[in-house]
């Protein structure tokens, strides 16, 4: 796979599952935004549905990649999210991350794997939303539905903020493909 000169921001997550479809959710808030202001040059979005594989190729090599999942701890706090940066070479040590999640295999062990593949983005910008329910069915509860647009506009400013430190200038159009897939998070600090 080749280097992109833009961003890829994933949304990892399963409409069918509640809460779990978080993700998807800020995805197509942000395809529906671009058609009114145009996300930075080069900026594709897609969906993933946390196979690690799909994952690694839709971020291999990107200079930045965005990754908007939902998760579910113990004593959840429905719609708050976490962001999380994780240095080139640095993982948090978190043993029961995998746990949090409904995919097999969470984002972290995901990470693992591209690290040894030589497969990872070269940024990291990961946003898990706390959710409540997971189970068969769609739409997302009333806190995660609130959470979806401050998190769409606040992937938006790092999208910004990526374009100026590259120099590539907000431009007329934005790649915004969605192909069905996904994975899973675990984060630490919030916004």
């Amino acid at each position: 796979m080749t280097a992109s000169a833009g961003a890829v921001v994933i949304g990892i997550g399963n409409v069918f599952r509640r809460d779990d479809g978080a993700g998807p959710a800020v995805l197509a808030l942000l395809r529906q935004r671009a058609r009114r202001r145009p996300l930075s040059d080069g900026t594709t979005l897609h969906e993933c549905d946390g196979d690690p594989g799909r994952l690694m190729e839709l971020w291999t090599d990107a200079p930045v990649a965005v990754v908007v999942d939902a998760f579910f701890p113990p004593s959840p706090h429905p719609g708050r999210v976490h962001r999380w940066c994780p240095a080139p070479d640095a993982l948090p040590d978190l043993p029961q991350a995998g746990r949090h999640s409904t995919h097999g295999l969470g984002l972290l062990e995901t990470l693992r794997l591209a690290r040894m593949l030589g497969r990872c983005p070269a940024h990291l910008v990961v946003y898990a939303c706390e959710g409540a329910e997971h189970g068969i069915g769609t739409g997302l509860t009333p806190p995660v539905a609130r959470a979806v647009r401050p998190l769409a506009e606040r992937i938006e400013q790092d999208l910004q903020r990526h374009a100026e430190t590259t120099g590539l200038d907000r431009q007329p159009h934005a790649d915004i493909r969605g192909t069905r897939r996904n994975a899973s998070t675990i984060s630490h600090d919030t916004p």
